[in-house]
């Protein structure tokens, strides 16, 4: 009889035959016969057990291994064009293998989400595992995915999903788990029919690591909206291998005291002002403003690398603990920032102002500047306040004053020009470096940060007219007017509240600031500034000019921002193209696909600001997670068949409170005037209304928050016109009681009586 085998010699054995695992191959190989069979078997489970091999139907494989006929998920190609593809069947806790796709001159196409059958091999490459052949393509990637916390169980698993809309927990099958550890983040796609209770089932295709470390939160978001995040190497080197611009084809700058103004944790800086009273003689008490904008377009050229890259991306994404960034760092924060005190190649247009702030004249140059100074909005402030600091002091009356000066004619033109007005306080959330939330604040508003803003207004003016008068096309920011829906919605709640949009008109933003101004300094000042909100449509990147709304101009482009958006290199290419200033000008190719680079980047424009409005969620549920049983003032901003939404006042955090926590009365919802009414009291709750509220659950993961409400202002609870409202379906009853403390007499309680 053989020499039973060791655990290693059988592993070695079953490498060596990814095709010939099964216990008779094994005792085969061996000389293994009659009783001995039992001793292998025992052998067999002790390796599954101890997670060395694992068993698939009757054979025997190592899970960090995969088969030598795999089904795979083509990803999208590298720059070399190369194909890598993502193993569907490898279960292992490892690193998860790399296999490249080698096609032939016969197999038919195949692109990202492609599904094949593919005959792998194994090989030792420093970027690669396995190579693969194809057999055939079976489909194409549609599955549902979704990103949750894994759950691990006897058989297999279940998924917990992050996102607050879902309601489901996903199973996840033992051989489907990807070697997941309990309590990992994951992402899992629908791989079949539902499973126990009507469960959806799952395969895991990625771990994502520690769901409650310091970064996990804009991971999640980075993961979960499809971010790209990584610079392949092929771009980073373009990049590394640029140099810095010289004055070569360039108007001198360098003496200009151009300055930068951004927040103190400003991760670029790609814009610059200089402002200065015109010394014409026939423009008494006007101005020359200089902005000077950093020239990426010399860098990212048309077709490159780094301008594929950047177009894929489409614009930086922020988070409160990373940026994102559209370009790499060698760029972004060194060649194309213009730090102080070092020669920067930009394109610059100086603006012309009349003493009432209307631009006369502008003209655009490509030229190498170099700043002054980098400021923060606050230093540049209390320099005009009277406490200016070492860095300020000696521009103060050179540079920081006739900047100021300047914008108070810009703001006179703004006034005329009546822009939409909104009064929407910015939250900022603070972090310790081990990405605890330390603090969330309302960013300050200050004069610097007005003229910032009206100078870069200013300058994306000046661009988009100097496009059109020289007929270069160029991408337009376009902003429409609002839907004749949401607007008849704003004007009911304008009247509900006590206050008046006219009917029967063109609408201009004039109007819309007269309904903000009606409601500025009252209890319902934050309501009408969000109903507002949402009555605007969004803005987006297009080739046709439809004007801005908003901004109240007819032509409108980016060009401020060109580090940071596509659509402002798009632009630069434009007035390069448009001035002859070089070969690295807007191409006949990038006009031809001047549409579909649009509706790209508004894409990826409306996926970071999810992102960040998600991250900003998750942060918030986290800093609040310590007060879960707390009381909270706040204000109803949301209705919903389903709860009430609550911004709460600290924080500006919004929460829900659902339905089925009102107590003992049904509620019928009116989706046009936004209310939920009582079928037994007739209370009603709608939009605008103070609020006292529990906080019963904060979830960092999701980001969601669930309150109990405790208290309504007492002048809001009133009965609707008619009487009470018939009952809803589905709703629970609840009755108000007279409050009975002091800050009662202001408001009444709500008492939640259970079923």
């Amino acid at each position: 009889m053989s020499k039973m085998p060791t655990k290693a010699e059988i592993l070695d054995w079953i490498s060596a035959h990814p095709t010939q695992t099964s216990k008779r191959d094994i005792a085969k190989a061996f000389g293994i016969k009659g009783a001995a069979r039992i001793d292998l078997k025992q052998i067999l489970r002790q390796l599954e057990a101890e997670g060395h091999i694992e068993k698939r139907k009757k054979t025997y494989a190592d899970p960090d291994r995969l088969p030598p006929v795999s089904v795979l998920e083509v990803l999208p190609p590298n720059d070399q064009g190369d194909l890598f593809a993502k193993p569907l069947e490898w279960h292992g806790e490892g690193v998860e293998p790399v296999v490249l796709v080698l096609p032939r001159a016969s197999d038919p196409a195949m692109g990202a989400g492609d599904r094949i059958l593919a005959r792998l091999t194994v090989v030792h490459e420093e970027d690669h595992n396995y190579e693969a052949r194809l057999i055939r393509k079976i489909g194409r990637s549609s599955a549902r995915r979704i990103l949750g916390i894994f759950r691990k169980g006897a058989e297999g698993g279940r998924i917990v999903p992050i996102d607050k809309a879902a309601t489901l927990e996903w199973l996840v099958p033992d051989d489907a788990t990807h070697g997941a550890r309990d309590g990992e983040l994951v992402e899992a796609e629908q791989s079949g029919p539902k499973g126990r209770m009507g469960l959806p089932r799952g395969r895991i295709l990625d771990r994502l690591g520690d769901p409650s470390g310091p970064r996990a939160v804009s991971l999640i978001a980075i993961h979960q909206h499809g971010i790209p995040d990584d610079f392949p190497d092929a771009v980073l080197a373009e990049a590394d291998a640029a140099k810095p611009m010289g004055l070569k084809g360039r108007e001198d700058l360098r003496d200009l005291p151009l300055v930068t103004i951004d927040p103190s944790d400003a991760r670029d800086h790609d814009d610059a002002v200089f402002a200065q009273a015109d010394p014409d003689p026939a423009n008494p008490g006007g101005h020359i403003v200089w902005v000077a904008i950093a020239d990426v377009a010399a860098y990212v050229t048309p077709g490159s690398r780094l301008d594929t890259e950047a177009r894929k991306r489409g614009n930086s994404t922020y988070f409160p603990d990373r940026v994102v960034p559209m370009l790499p760092d060698r760029l972004s924060g060194d060649l194309c920032s213009l730090h102080e005190g070092v020669p920067r190649p930009c394109i610059a247009v100086a603006m012309t102002l009349d003493k009432d702030g209307n631009k006369i004249a502008h003209r655009f140059v490509r030229g190498l500047m170099r700043s002054a100074a980098s400021l923060s909005y606050e230093e540049a402030q209390a320099a005009i306040d009277g406490a200016p600091s070492d860095k300020a002091g000696p521009l103060l009356d050179t540079v920081l004053k006739p900047l100021f000066a300047a914008y108070a004619a810009l703001a006179a033109a703004r006034e005329r020009r009546q822009p939409l007005d909104l009064d929407l306080p910015e939250r900022r959330v603070e972090l310790a470096p081990d990405g605890r939330v330390t603090s969330v604040r309302f960013r300050d508003r200050l004069t610097a940060h007005k003229i910032i803003e009206e100078c870069m207004v200013l300058a994306n003016v000046a661009a988009a007219e100097t496009l059109q008068a020289k007929r270069v096309p160029l991408l337009f920011r376009v902003h429409e007017e609002p839907d004749p829906d949401k607007l008849e919605a704003l004007r009911n709640t304008a009247q509900s509240s006590g206050f008046a949009l006219a009917k029967g008109q063109v609408l201009k933003t004039a109007q819309l600031n007269r309904l903000l101004q009606q409601a500025a300094g009252t209890d319902e000042a934050e309501l009408i500034n969000m109903a507002t909100l949402r009555s605007m449509s969004q803005a987006y990147y297009g080739p046709e000019n439809f004007g801005h709304f908003g901004l109240a101009l007819k032509n409108y482009a980016h060009f401020t921002s060109p580090i940071r958006r596509y659509s402002d290199l798009v632009v630069h290419r434009g007035l390069i193209r448009a001035h002859g200033w070089g070969t690295d000008g807007l191409t006949e190719a990038e006009i031809e696909g001047l549409q579909k680079t649009a509706e790209h980047i508004s894409d990826t424009e409306r996926r970071s600001m999810m992102a960040e409005r998600d991250t900003t969620d998750r942060y918030l549920a986290s800093y609040l997670s310590e007060r879960v049983g707390d009381e909270m003032e706040g204000r109803i901003n949301g209705i919903a068949r389903f709860g009430v939404f609550v911004k709460l006042d600290d924080s500006g955090a919004d929460g829900l409170v659902p339905i089925r926590s009102l107590g003992n009365e049904y509620f019928h919802f009116d989706r046009e005037a936004g209310t939920l009414m009582g079928s037994d009291s007739g209370m009603v709750i709608a939009l605008g209304q103070r609020a006292t509220v529990r906080l019963v659950e904060a979830e960092p993961v999701t980001g969601g928050l669930e309150l109990e409400l405790l208290a309504l202002d007492d002048k809001a609870m009133s009965r609707a016109p008619g009487g009470p409202a018939r009952r809803g379906r589905g709703g629970p009853r609840r009755k108000p009681t007279a409050g009975k403390t002091g800050r009662d007499k202001a408001k009444r309680k709500v008492t939640r009586r259970r079923r």
